[in-house]
């Protein structure tokens, strides 16, 4: 054991933290995004806290918020191992808290330097369990507050497994003994205030790490920004510190869309919605040529238009500056409206940026779709907000294209978009619903995915597909009386 006391629950000072960003069904279902492969951050040793211990909320914030999360200790080296043999090189798990301050967190985007490095924000303890014999998808997270329970959940929760973490990782660098791996936390992580007590508690059928506690104390000294970034909270730091905005104290963002029906529209897959268009005679609904830079993030919500015209140096000159037509378009854009920009399929120059993406996740934007390149890619795509376009491009606007208005009606991908269409997209691609066709074909939709569901059963039952799909007259009648049926328990 270390002989400092951070250390003492460790076999030694950790080498590395490394830390999941979403892990839990429960967590990713409250983020509204459900990462396709894992993602990771790390995080520095002197962050180790013991049990027992406290953490400042530094002066000047607001949003220091706790994770409780199941900590893997690396108990053997682990380079290139298969995911097989994986767990053979955990040597103990306990309990984490991996504390973050929100009020920092967008001045590193995504890497959490600042907002989850600082001293004592990774308490871990205070006892280990061994890990050999361990079940790694029977493990149990619990974290109270001031000892009530917010957060109950098990690795059985998690769409990676743990396991998974320790393979990854080893593809990249070499897992060392003592290594932390912290797994991510499921729903419930939420503000604390000085003078609250957080425990984390780990346990399995067999033994229990005991309760992971920490008093969070209020801290002194104010940051300078004369050497760098100071904290800054706004509405969306708010909401995802406390969990909801609900829970911040904020009222409820505007879809534009009646609640029942955009419930409705994130259950239907968009190739379902384009089959009930197409079957009503609309075949050129779909914004073509677009990839999502989230896959696994969908957008619904009702169309914003603005429109750029290919370049002309003089009316670059009388409409690009200033406050134009694209400044005004992401500085008005509403809660649940997505900006829909025709750009003619010319992905020559960037369409949009990182602050522009930030404006429109500040603004509570369902999400940005553009027939044109983003520029500054990869930081937009760290700001989260949902984004379909051609791909990246280094140059700016002036180089293509001119801001020209906004709010009319627009050709898109393909397709003709007017402000107040509803938008919907996801992994297959996107389609633009006329509002009025909304209810009947959303509800055909999700008709037909009970359907087909209903026929692939069958399919994988041993059902031949000739005359099953599509359905004749017996199969039909068999089919309604399993809908009676459903029906009626229901």
């Amino acid at each position: 054991m270390d002989t400092d006391p951070r250390f003492a629950a460790l076999p030694l000072r950790p080498g590395k933290i490394i830390a999941v960003h979403l892990s839990y069904e429960s967590r990713a279902q409250q983020r509204g995004r459900k990462p396709a492969q894992p993602s990771y951050f790390f995080k520095p040793s002197s962050s180790v806290a013991a049990s027992g211990g406290v953490i400042e909320r530094p002066e000047g914030t607001e949003l220091l918020a706790f994770e409780g999360e199941i900590a893997l200790v690396i108990g053997t080296p682990a380079r290139w191992v298969p995911l097989e043999s994986a767990w053979s090189h955990v040597g103990w798990i306990t309990a984490g808290n991996d504390f973050g301050l929100y009020d920092l967190r967008a001045a590193d985007k995504g890497s959490n330097v600042r907002s989850k490095g600082g001293d004592g924000y990774t308490p871990l303890g205070p006892a280990l369990i061994d890990a050999d014999g361990v079940d790694p998808e029977d493990i149990g997270i619990r974290t109270w507050v001031n000892g009530q329970l917010l957060q109950d959940d098990s690795s059985a929760g998690m769409f990676f497994s743990l396991p998974r973490f320790v393979a990854d990782l080893s593809q990249h660098f070499t897992l060392e003994r003592g290594d932390v791996i912290l797994t991510g936390t499921p729903a419930g992580s939420t503000v604390v205030q000085p003078n609250d007590v957080v425990e984390v508690e780990v346990f399995t059928s067999a033994a229990s790490t005991g309760r992971l506690r920490t008093t969070v104390i209020a801290g002194s000294g104010a940051y300078d920004a004369s050497v760098g970034s100071v904290p800054a909270a706004d509405d969306l730091q708010r909401e995802e510190a406390w969990g909801s905005r609900d829970a911040a104290g904020l009222p409820p963002v505007r879809t534009g869309l009646d609640p029942d029906l955009a419930a409705r529209l994130r259950r239907a897959p968009v190739a379902g919605l384009s089959q009930q268009l197409r079957k009503r005679g609309l075949n050129n609904t779909t914004i073509d040529g677009v990839t999502p830079m989230h896959p696994e993030q969908k957008i619904v919500g009702v169309a914003r238009t603005l429109r750029f015209v290919p370049n002309r140096e003089d009316l670059f000159a009388s409409h690009g500056g200033g406050y134009n037509a694209q400044k005004r378009t992401f500085d008005s854009v509403q809660e649940g409206e997505v900006i829909v920009i025709e750009a003619r399929g010319e992905s020559g120059s960037g369409t949009l940026g990182d602050v522009l993406a930030i404006r429109a996740r500040a603004q509570h934007a369902a999400g940005i779709i553009t027939d044109g390149g983003v520029r500054d890619y990869d930081a937009v795509a760290a700001v989260g907000i949902p984004v379909y376009s051609r791909g990246a491009h280094p140059a700016v606007l002036g180089r293509r294209h001119v801001p020209w208005d906004s709010d009319v009606t627009i050709a898109c991908g393909g397709t003709t978009v007017q402000p107040g269409d509803i938008v919907v997209a996801d992994r297959d691609g996107v389609i633009v619903i006329p509002p009025a066709l909304a209810e009947e074909v959303v509800d055909a939709a999700l008709a037909q995915e009970d359907e087909d569901a209903w026929i692939a059963a069958q399919v994988a039952a041993g059902a031949k597909v000739d005359g099953l799909f599509p359905m004749n007259a017996a199969w039909r009648e068999r089919y309604d009386a399993w809908r009676a049926e459903e029906k009626n328990r229901g």
